[in-house]
């Protein structure tokens, strides 16, 4: 094992079957999102909604979105990764 810094930050978020998570913009804002299990719905603030399962690499900010919604019967998880800020 190194010394070295942390170059990206994770942020693991796990939604329940039918659970909704309020989108906060300046939460994910460069932030790239992996969803590693289950299937989740991004649902925007005119009505509109896609959804993305395992596998799918995407991002959350500029889409208008007004929440994020798991809509299947197993959890769904979807990871965010970030640089880390430069150590001082």
């Amino acid at each position: 094992m190194t010394d070295e810094p942390r170059r990206f930050a994770r942020r693991r978020v796990e939604l329940c079957a039918g659970e909704c998570r309020p989108h906060v913009e300046d939460e994910w804002r460069g932030v790239l999102v992996l969803v590693e299990a289950g299937e989740i719905e991004l649902r925007c603030e005119l009505g509109g909604r896609r959804r993305f399962g395992a596998g799918s690499v995407l991002w959350f900010t500029g889409l208008g979105l007004r929440e994020i919604h798991n809509p299947g019967v197993e959890p769904a998880v979807f990871v965010g990764v970030t640089r880390s800020p430069p150590e001082t």
